[in-house]
């Protein structure tokens, strides 16, 4: 397998290591000798665990999809809804994990195929949908179509765009079958990536022993580095995929209907879930053994605002259009910007320079 890249610059001016330098303190060093034990952490505690989730809840999904297309009734849509926004939570959970095998195959974007900034996934749902395709009620043919038709987000149109009401008549109606097909894919998904991780002999085993014949990490420094490049790198999506994808600020334009779960309200459950997720990763990898013990109140500071995030999340309006257009929701909305960049200058500049990973460090594999 080819090693990881991750790319991301240590800035000099904001990282700790810095500040230690211009006070004469001497630069931190990596502790190499923790790093395995924080590696299998991270897979066994983290990784792993949140792929069975998705894959469970997957499972839950299409079977309750299917039981709606054999009863369409009302308690039925809001059972198959349900577990959508369970899966939803499941998938935003483990999402972070943005490298390994769910980048192979195109896994991630056939589960999330987002931004989607010119719409071509919801024209290609609504065409299908306008024009029925047989080939896209079964998993094995679904899966070869284009990858904006056979995730999360067509699936949220099915259940909950314009003319999901025709899930509550004819039994077995083309809408509801492809949705359920759907749900299939991402249960094929998510077996393929619980099994990628669970087999011996393969990325988790990478993961947890790095070395000069591993093919993944050739040391701890490239193995930390690729750990702490999920944290930053998941923080930065937080803000720049999640928040600036409809909402820069309150001086420009605004883009509802770019919010990411916008028509089934899980806008903001899906942030949680991410931010959580960091919280988790961090927590449960044990990250903080990493730090001398006069540095670690640098991992309380990053769930510090990690939590502060999560709190204001949780208390916006779920409507993404009544948000945007309010202003004490969009004073909500900024602090989420604000924090959501310190949220990632401490993950890399001072989380990173306290573990060793000094100012002018690329996290990348040096291709």
């Amino acid at each position: 397998m080819k090693p990881l890249v991750l790319s991301l610059f240590i800035a000099l001016g904001l990282s700790t290591t810095a500040t230690a330098q211009e006070a004469g303190a001497t630069p931190a060093t990596l502790k190499s000798e923790a790093i395995p034990a924080v590696m299998e952490k991270a897979v066994e505690n983290f990784i792993r665990p949140g792929y069975h989730r998705f894959r469970d809840q997957s499972a839950t999904l299409e079977t309750d999809m299917h039981a709606l297309c054999a009863g369409p009734s009302a308690e039925a849509l809001d059972k198959a809804r349900v577990a959508f926004d369970k899966t939803v939570a499941a998938w935003s959970t483990v999402e972070i994990v943005r490298v390994g095998p769910v980048i192979e195959a195109n896994r991630f974007e056939r589960i999330l195929f987002y931004p989607d900034r010119k719409s071509t996934g919801l024209k290609q749902v609504q065409a299908i949908l306008a024009r029925p395709d047989e080939s896209a009620t079964s998993v094995e043919t679904l899966k070869d179509k284009s990858v904006a038709m056979q995730g999360l987000g067509a699936l949220e149109f099915v259940l909950f765009g314009t003319g999901s009401e025709v899930l509550l008549k004819d039994q077995q109606n083309f809408r509801c079958r492809y949705g359920a097909a759907i749900a299939g894919n991402l249960l094929r998904l998510g077996n393929e990536l619980a099994d990628e991780w669970d087999k011996d002999g393969g990325i988790k085993d990478a993961w947890k022993h790095p070395g000069p014949d591993n093919p993944v990490f050739r040391d701890g420094r490239e193995a930390i580095t690729a750990l702490l490049g999920i944290l930053v790198h998941g923080a930065e999506a937080i803000r720049d995929q999640r928040i600036e994808t409809f909402y820069k600020g309150a001086d420009n334009n605004t883009f509802p209907r770019q919010a990411i779960y916008w028509r089934s309200r899980n806008t903001w459950h899906s942030v949680e879930a991410n931010i959580e997720a960091l919280r988790a990763l961090m927590r449960e990898s044990g990250m903080a053994d990493l730090l001398d013990e006069d540095s670690r109140s640098i991992v309380s500071s990053i769930d510090f605002v990690a939590r502060s995030l999560v709190r204001v999340a949780n208390d916006i309006d779920p409507d993404i259009e009544a948000a945007v257009a309010d202003p004490i929701e969009r004073t909500k909305l900024d602090f989420l910007l604000l924090n959501s960049k310190d949220l990632i200058l401490r993950l890399g500049n001072d989380y990173g320079g306290a573990i060793g990973l000094t100012a002018g460090f690329s996290f990348s594999d040096g291709d």
